[in-house]
């Protein structure tokens, strides 16, 4: 991944990074690595000449409790440098277990529950002033049209990437989300 993300850095195209939350312990020198600008989450840009919130979108997730509570413990400094100061191959197995709890732990909740709040989406787009939203995490990729403070506003969700990849499209004043083959 590091070459990869170097070889397309050195084409010259811009590289961002944004923590997601299955590699919130990725640094400053990760991204100095691989000639990347990491962004705050949430990020506030200028897509097409509108202001743009982008967000993981995990903290949008209010109603799953327990993936909160989660969230909260893994994002603490004091929990991720006690990861961080064991081995590799602790560190790798941990995350093995997590993601195993993790899948038990989804495969027994509401959809709604893991799908993100709607006065959340509402607060948070209020807050940072913006009519527009990008995130995944909840990997289920849809644009979603609403009003907002009685005004047009969009929520883009981006997919996963197993079995296909999800591009936001943007050019020539317009967004297209597209899927493609990995």
């Amino acid at each position: 991944v590091k070459t990869a993300l170097l070889e397309l850095s050195n084409t010259g195209c811009q590289v961002y990074f944004m923590h997601g939350n299955r590699d919130f312990l990725v640094g400053d020198a990760f991204c100095q690595a691989v000639s990347a600008t990491r962004l705050d989450d949430p990020c506030v840009i200028d897509l097409l000449g509108e202001p743009t919130l982008l967000m993981h979108g995990d903290s949008l997730c209010t109603g799953d409790a327990e993936y909160m509570q989660f969230r909260a413990m893994a994002r603490s400094p004091e929990w991720q440098a006690q990861v961080l100061s064991k081995s590799l191959s602790e560190r790798r197995a941990l995350a093995k277990q997590l993601r195993a709890a993790s899948s038990e732990a989804n495969s027994n909740k509401a959809e709604d529950i893991m799908d993100v709040t709607p006065s959340e989406v509402e607060r948070i787009m209020t807050q940072h002033h913006c009519q527009r939203l990008i995130h995944g995490h909840t990997h289920r990729p849809a644009r979603h049209a609403f009003t907002l403070n009685n005004k047009p506003a969009e929520r883009i969700v981006l997919g996963d990437w197993h079995r296909q990849g999800w591009v936001l499209d943007c050019r020539d004043n317009e967004i297209v989300l597209r899927a493609f083959d990995i």
